[in-house]
């Protein structure tokens, strides 16, 4: 008998729930939101460019005409528009499904966002943690958070001395630090949650090898750099459509479990279907991700209830 794959025809209704992608405009982030609209949620699309958001909710529309669709504006990479998001949201309208997800990658030289922090570690964590904190109070009573961590972080380290690069900076090097202190965001933050008692879950999940937009272009990488990447991730990656599923099946499957991490059930995890992940032993290090909960709050000056 073969084995049951987990696909976007099994994610159960989401009918009365609101979901929040950041990222939603393309890649990964717009076939979570194709997907959950689909399933009948209302999603909003957290994008930095309002432009290409109204793009791709009429590309949903057109699949789904009568999905609940919205575009509101947000750059992870900056902590006044992180602020003035979670600021200006609705307090009616609470948010069921929150997807950690817009992310860079690869940034070949070192760049500086508006509060001074290294690009990646801003827009792919640090904007990410503050908008989490920011928007705990709107989130529902069984809501879930989801973190859309990297393969990368399996050979990831936290420089806890200089998490900006700013005495050397390597684009790959910056790029796992910051997947890897998502993913260790994600686990700590369930614990917390655990801990006070509260129904809202944390999970993250990761897409294997997807081809997307980001990996695409390499994030303004070199021409040799994109050429490889191509070749590579034609060879063993998989369309974002799938890399999408495993975000999916964390934000939605009533089996995914709180605190857990899910990817690729295939070789390496570089493609496949849904499962729990393997999760680098660094990465489960509680003293490790207690401090860089603590150097967290003292950058984005963001304070979690917890």
């Amino acid at each position: 008998m073969a084995r049951q794959v987990w696909t976007v025809a099994d994610i159960p209704s989401q009918a009365a729930r609101r979901a929040v992608v950041t990222g939603g405009s393309a890649g990964l982030g717009f076939e979570t939101a194709r997907a959950l609209a689909g399933a009948g949620a209302a999603v909003v699309l957290a994008v930095r460019d309002p432009e290409k958001g109204e793009r791709a909710a009429a590309a949903i529309r057109r699949e789904h005409p009568g999905a609940e669709l919205s575009v509101r504006p947000i750059d992870t990479a900056s902590l006044a528009s992180v602020r003035a998001f979670a600021r200006d949201w609705p307090a009616e309208a609470p948010i069921d499904r929150l997807v950690l997800n817009a992310g860079i990658a690869a940034v070949p030289r070192r760049e500086e966002s508006a509060d001074g922090f290294e690009r990646q570690f801003a827009t792919n964590y640090l904007g990410h943690f503050a908008l989490t904190g920011l928007l705990l109070p709107a989130l529902s009573p069984s809501a879930r958070v989801v973190s859309v961590a990297s393969l990368a972080h399996r050979s990831g380290t936290i420089r806890f001395d200089d998490p900006h690069w700013r005495e050397t900076y390597g684009p790959q090097a910056a790029y796992r630090q910051s997947k890897l202190a998502l993913l260790m965001f994600s686990l700590e933050l369930d614990r917390r949650l655990k801990v006070s008692g509260s129904g809202i879950a944390a999970l993250a999940a990761h897409p294997g090898l997807a081809v997307t937009e980001v990996f695409r272009r390499g994030d303004r990488a070199g021409a040799f750099q994109q050429a490889a990447g191509r070749i590579i991730f034609s060879l063993i990656g998989q369309p974002a459509s799938q890399g999408a599923l495993p975000i999916l099946y964390a934000a939605t499957a009533p089996e995914a479990e709180r605190g857990g991490y899910y990817g690729p059930d295939g070789f390496w995890e570089a493609r496949g279907h849904p499962k729990p992940a393997s999760i680098a032993a660094h990465a489960l290090d509680r003293a490790a991700a207690a401090r860089l909960w603590a150097l967290s709050e003292t950058l984005t000056g963001v304070r979690f209830p917890l």
